[in-house]
């Protein structure tokens, strides 16, 4: 009985030769090996899964600190949003406080100082001056990138830095000072490190002409107590500045006006596919929602922005020329003859 089990276990377990057996070893070896194959792909996909996030992720956590990941930024806002890390002082509890950039583009005698002053008296914003007004930072590319990364770093140093806090930084450049010269390079940094422009300019290019001339003069014979002053903070003051009336070049006026009204087209062409927003000296004299508009273009919380500054020349165009007649004359039939009559009363 015991011989007749054995024989019985023996062959259910140990299979017999034959013909068929290599091809089922065959089969059976297959089996496995895709198996294993298969598993090993999900084993992969899976560990992907986790380890690589989707690329808006992959955006987020490249512009923003990440300790800051659980910050609400939308979508749209993510290239503009930035954690600066500056190497002069830690932002300690405003670490988390996005950064917007910004660059107010203007030319000389555009209102330019005194929008700066309005911007400069909100709390959350640091615009730190003319700072390319000096040849030395803007002898070539690399020098202006140098400049630039060191400002949206926060470690550039003014009157108006708010250091840690700050919610938005920037400055403001003259189109002379560089920018119209390498402008294709320094419009490809303002895209890739997300910064927003502010144009500001004067529609009133002949008053603007006044300004300069009589701020030139100024530099020259410092008429406020021997100290030359751009922009002053009492009615005395500009009464002194204003009392100088300016000749005019009446054989290159034309040209000159003209040149000027190219050079801002360019600039508006130049840069038109960089985040911007465009403004008009005149228009946030008679319109300050016009400033609620620069906050919101910010992404700031609304202020009630205020300047101590004092509008120099005042009045009609008439009494700041000594030889208007001949500038009258000049200008009649031409497309700035209206310079002659508007905005007299800001």
């Amino acid at each position: 009985m015991a011989a007749e089990m054995f024989t019985f276990i023996k062959d259910i377990f140990v299979p017999k030769a034959s013909k068929r057996a290599p091809l089922r070893t065959v089969v059976l070896i297959f089996a496995v090996v895709c198996g294993l194959y298969i598993f090993s792909i999900c084993i992969k996909q899976q560990t992907n899964i986790f380890r690589q996030p989707n690329p808006l992720q992959i955006q987020v956590i490249d512009r923003r600190n990440r300790a800051c990941r659980n910050t609400q930024i939308e979508e749209e806002d993510i290239p503009y949003v930035h954690f600066p890390k500056p190497e002069a002082f830690s932002r300690q509890e405003c670490v988390c406080n996005p950064v917007r950039y910004f660059v107010i583009v203007s030319m000389q005698r555009s209102g330019s100082g005194w929008f700066e002053t309005l911007l400069n008296s909100h709390i959350n914003l640091s615009s730190n001056g003319e700072i390319f007004g000096a040849q030395e930072r803007r002898n070539n590319v690399s020098v202006i990138y140098k400049t630039l990364d060191k400002v949206y770093n926060l470690d550039w140093f003014s009157s108006a830095s708010k250091n840690e806090c700050s919610a938005a930084v920037g400055f403001k450049w003259m189109l002379n000072q560089g920018l119209m010269k390498y402008h294709e390079e320094i419009g490809e940094y303002f895209k890739r490190r997300g910064v927003n422009i502010i144009f500001l300019f004067r529609r009133n290019l002949l008053r603007r002409m006044v300004s300069l001339f009589a701020n030139a003069y100024d530099k020259e014979a410092k008429l406020l107590n021997g100290t030359h002053k751009s922009h002053v903070h009492s009615p005395h003051e500009a009464q002194v500045l204003a009392a100088y009336k300016p000749t005019l070049n009446t054989t290159v006026l034309v040209s000159h006006l003209r040149g000027t009204e190219q050079m801002v087209t360019k600039a508006l062409k130049w840069f038109k596919s960089t985040r911007h927003i465009v403004l008009y000296y005149e228009d946030i004299l008679t319109n300050r929602t016009k400033l609620v508009e620069v906050q919101d273009f910010l992404k700031l919380p609304r202020r009630n922005l205020t300047s101590l500054q004092v509008k120099i020349h005042r009045g009609p165009i008439s009494g700041q020329i000594s030889n208007f007649h001949d500038v009258q004359k000049t200008l009649k039939g031409t497309s700035y003859e209206n310079f002659l009559n508007t905005d007299y009363k800001l």
